[in-house]
């Protein structure tokens, strides 16, 4: 291998190491900057706004559905798949995604 192209793969592998420590950086500032959650439950919380929107996705139902299951709602969820007339989530018709998301959104806050 020439030496420029030693050169070069050299410096791509700085940039990558850079990038990471970039990465890592960040994730330790959310961490550490007072909002006590760590970086998957800010990722997470990211992700359930997104689904809030009106252009709603079987993933991003999904996910809603998937967090609310793991909190102890499991059979809750079942029912109220089952009132829209469904065994499992891609049966519902996507039209429906909102009024189920404004159900599952009040588990656990009564």
């Amino acid at each position: 291998m020439s030496k420029m192209n030693e050169l070069s793969q050299t410096v791509d592998e700085l940039k990558s190491a850079a990038n990471l420590l970039l990465s890592v950086a960040d994730s330790l500032l959310d961490l550490f900057s007072g909002t006590g959650e760590s970086p998957e439950e800010a990722k997470e919380a990211k992700k359930q706004p997104a689904a809030t929107k009106e252009n709603l996705t079987l993933e991003s139902v999904r996910a809603v559905l998937a967090e609310k299951s793991r909190s102890g709602y499991t059979d809750e969820i079942k029912a109220l798949l089952e009132k829209h007339g469904a065994s499992k989530l891609s049966e519902i018709d996507p039209k429906k995604y909102k009024k189920l998301l404004e159900e599952v959104k009040v588990l656990g806050d009564g």
